[in-house]
């Protein structure tokens, strides 16, 4: 089966895909584009978020991380997916757990992972209390106000996955008393290894992105 993603950042996301490729077991090909193609470090720093924007923070090719606003990206984003329509892509997932307007249009099925979140992360949670891990402090306020409208109880953390392993090993420890039903890592950038350390230091559930999403489309790629 051919699927599209796409990130917010630069492709390919072969972080994203070390951990998800083995999921599909070898019944999906797929292509990627990302909304930060082909353009320099200084024309991506023209995207710096001002007041009121929504952040997003991705991946660059080098593995450098950059925070920009997501209005900026959203024309190449629809370029990005009418390419992959004209190479064959039955499906479209996105590598990022952001929300994104419905001003996006595809002709196949476009998955966000932020939409599977919103629905699947209350079932999770039986008090309606979680923990969300977001990439940056500019995200935090942004973080807060979305999930307070989908559970009761939350709080929000910061650690980049782009930055210092240090910096994920202390927010673990940060959270490690926190009563909560949940933690979700709020990033496709969160990997299987993050994973390991929140839930080997907080002894809570943890909620991936990445592989919840792969996992999601898989049910579609085994036929």
């Amino acid at each position: 089966m051919k699927i599209g993603a796409i990130t917010v950042g630069q492709s390919p996301r072969t972080d994203v895909t070390a951990d998800i490729m083995g999921i599909f077991e070898g019944k999906a090909e797929l292509s990627e584009k990302g909304g930060l193609d082909g353009l320099t470090i200084e024309e991506i720093r023209k995207f710096k978020p001002e007041e009121g924007d929504y952040v997003l923070v991705s991946r660059l090719n080098d593995g450098s991380s950059v925070t920009f606003a997501e209005r900026f990206i959203l024309p190449r984003l629809q370029t990005a997916i009418h390419e992959l329509e004209a190479e064959g892509a039955e499906l479209i997932m996105m590598f990022c757990t952001g929300k994104f307007p419905d001003t996006l249009k595809s002709s196949v099925p476009l998955i966000y992972p932020c939409d599977i979140l919103d629905r699947m992360v209350p079932l999770f949670s039986p008090n309606s209390s979680i923990i969300v891990v977001t990439p940056s402090p500019k995200q935090l306020k942004q973080s807060l106000d979305k999930w307070s409208q989908i559970v009761t109880d939350v709080n929000v953390i910061s650690a980049s996955p782009y930055g210092a392993w240090e910096e994920i090993i202390k927010a673990a420890e940060q959270i490690k008393g926190v009563n909560a039903d949940v933690i979700v890592l709020d990033c496709i950038g969160y990997s299987q290894e993050m994973k390991k350390v929140f839930a080997g230091e907080t002894k809570k559930p943890v909620i991936l992105p990445r592989t919840l999403l792969a996992r999601m489309i898989s049910e579609l790629t085994d036929r």
